[in-house]
């Protein structure tokens, strides 16, 4: 295997740890444990490390190495931010172009997600979850734009795990299926108030006010 394309699939590897939540927060990303793991040299796990903090999804501390990054409230607040600025535009250029096929793959999609939740599957239902939002992206044949959510979303997925209060996937699914039926109608502005509405559902859910948990020992014994 060619280093790029192993280096490619350790970003791709780590990176769904991180979104499914095997990876906590401030998890510590040992190099060589991960070179054994995918059998190949520390270099390549280097290279792969620093793309992932590129997104922010990983942070390199000098003489410590690298851990899953553990992002604050106000960084969580400003991932939401920037959804709305570029969910909002993609809805309304979606529902212009919506074709039945694309509506088609939603549906498709939200069945999906209802599977999971169903049977109980954590980590595909936060992937799916996500997913819906990219694969709209992806209908519309924006690639740029569907690799700028894939990181946003796994910015999420961290902001998720640290401060969600309980879980809202239900929810969550339910409110995709009434965008998929209002993308049917053709009815832009009801869809784009809708979207907003479900960014602000999710964000909500989001008990940003609670400190992020600890790794550190001496911070997690000290006095309150």
């Amino acid at each position: 295997m060619e280093p790029s394309s192993q280096t490619d699939l350790i970003v791709q590897a780590l990176t769904r740890a991180i979104v499914e939540h095997r990876l906590h927060p401030g998890a510590k990303l040992a190099e060589q444990a991960l070179a054994d793991h995918f059998g190949c040299s520390r270099t390549l796990v280097r290279q792969a490390l620093y793309q992932l903090s590129q997104k922010r999804l990983v942070t390199l501390e000098p003489a410590r190495g690298a851990f899953v990054a553990s992002p604050s409230a106000a960084e969580a607040r400003q991932v939401f931010a920037v959804r709305r600025m570029l969910e909002l535009e993609l809805t309304r250029a979606f529902v212009h172009a919506a074709t039945p096929a694309h509506i088609a793959s939603l549906r498709a999609h939200v069945a999906r997600e209802q599977a999971a939740l169903a049977s109980g599957d954590v980590p595909g239902r936060t992937e799916l979850l996500g997913d819906f939002h990219v694969l709209m992206a992806e209908l519309l044949g924006n690639e740029v734009l569907s690799h700028v959510l894939r990181d946003l979303l796994a910015r999420c997925a961290i902001a998720t795990l640290i401060y969600q209060s309980s879980s809202a996937a239900h929810d969550s699914a339910a409110e995709h299926a009434e965008l998929v039926d209002c993308f049917a109608t053709g009815n832009v502005a009801r869809a784009v108030e809708l979207m907003r509405q479900h960014l602000d559902h999710v964000e909500a859910g989001l008990n940003l006010h609670q400190p992020a948990p600890t790794h550190d020992v001496k911070t997690a014994l000290a006095p309150a």
